[in-house]
């Protein structure tokens, strides 16, 4: 906790160890109901995420997630849990608008979703600095400095789900160093432990905290646990895995390796089938396009991502596909020579797929 604590992106009171990423964003939930409850508006308990987020799988967590694949047949979302606009500028933006005008608009869009359902009921916005299991979706330019003005304006709490994001990978400690994000509450997983144990963790600030305090010893205890949160032996594997960063200079590492994943990956911005790569230290996220001057979408019936990965496999190389979208998320450990392999073999796979689609 006492390093998690040394490394927060802001300053953070206490820490609440749970097992997964999943844990940590359910408890996160629960965290903004209490604080709510305890500080006498138990009428703020609707949540706002973004359309193609993902927090998890438990019925709360996947609730919060946006994507329509995990809800269906399984009776969610669940009532207060609302979506605003994924900000996905390539995908989504007007002919001739900026990334600032295209912020702007996202901005807007969500202060109209709080006033339409009243801002006296929203509790949270929860949201990932990068949209991982999106595809690598990069925010545009301005876009948490606006969504976070208005959540000040309307005295919202700004929960940053940092699972993915977390300890390099965007080329700082923490996304929220990347983007400028101030959060109330921060979740934090996988490289926690370098995923060699289950361990995951929630950072709250000194207000949530003191809320949570005054309202426990009101009631006489803070009624929540699980099991295995906190496991001494993972507890001791992710100090030894924050050890290690600190001793690599992991931060360092990314940068470095980032740069060098950006060249790698720069020729595939030109191949009839990208219509665009976004990329931030070593996170990438690329759109698969059957019309590269108009954007145009391969039909679902093509599945383009799911054939670009089998191609890449067949060169060596594993990468995540995710409907119109590839991502690449390589070890900070990478190497240059396995990073320049990285963009090669990616592109061999681009050809193959490109001629079987030509050929057809």
């Amino acid at each position: 906790a006492e390093r998690l604590l040394a490394i927060a992106p802001v300053p953070m009171s206490k820490v609440l160890f749970q097992c997964s990423g999943s844990e940590a964003n359910d408890v996160a939930i629960k965290l903004v109901w209490y604080y709510h409850n305890a500080i006498g508006k138990p009428e703020k308990r609707k949540i706002i995420s973004r359309h193609m987020g993902y927090h998890g799988s438990t019925v709360a967590s996947v609730s919060l997630s946006g994507k329509p694949d995990m809800h269906a047949d399984f009776n969610l979302p669940l009532d207060g849990f609302l979506h605003t606009e994924w900000p996905h500028f390539y995908r989504h933006s007007k002919p001739g608008e900026s990334e600032i005008e295209y912020s702007s608009r996202l901005a807007q869009r969500l202060e109209s979703l709080i006033i339409s359902e009243g801002p006296e009921t929203i509790a949270a916005f929860f949201a990932e600095p990068v949209m991982g299991a999106a595809g690598g979706v990069v925010p545009p330019e301005g876009y948490f400095e606006k969504v976070q003005s208005v959540l000040r304006k309307y005295d919202i709490l700004f929960v940053v789900d940092e699972v993915v994001c977390g300890y390099g990978r965007t080329g700082r400690m923490w996304g929220s160093e990347t983007y400028n994000i101030r959060p109330d509450i921060l979740t934090t997983a996988k490289a926690l432990s370098a995923a060699a144990l289950p361990i995951s963790a929630v950072m709250v600030n000194d207000k949530i905290y003191q809320a949570m305090l005054d309202e426990s010893d009101k009631l006489g205890s803070f009624a929540h646990g699980f099991t295995y949160a906190g496991h001494p032996v993972s507890a001791a594997v992710a100090v030894e895995t924050l050890k290690i960063y600190e001793e690599i200079d992991v931060v360092k590492l990314a940068q470095e390796n980032g740069e060098i994943l950006s060249q790698a990956l720069m020729p595939a911005k030109d191949h009839p089938l990208v219509g665009d790569v976004s990329q931030v230290g070593l996170l990438a996220g690329i759109e698969l396009v059957c019309d590269k001057a108009t954007g145009k979408l391969f039909g679902p019936e093509v599945g383009i991502g799911a054939r670009v990965v089998a191609a890449s496999q067949r060169h060596g190389l594993i990468h995540r596909g995710m409907g119109d979208r590839v991502a690449f998320a390589p070890p900070f450990i990478i190497n240059e020579a396995e990073i320049q392999s990285i963009g090669k073999r990616f592109i061999q796979a681009l050809d193959d797929v490109w001629a079987e689609i030509r050929s057809h």
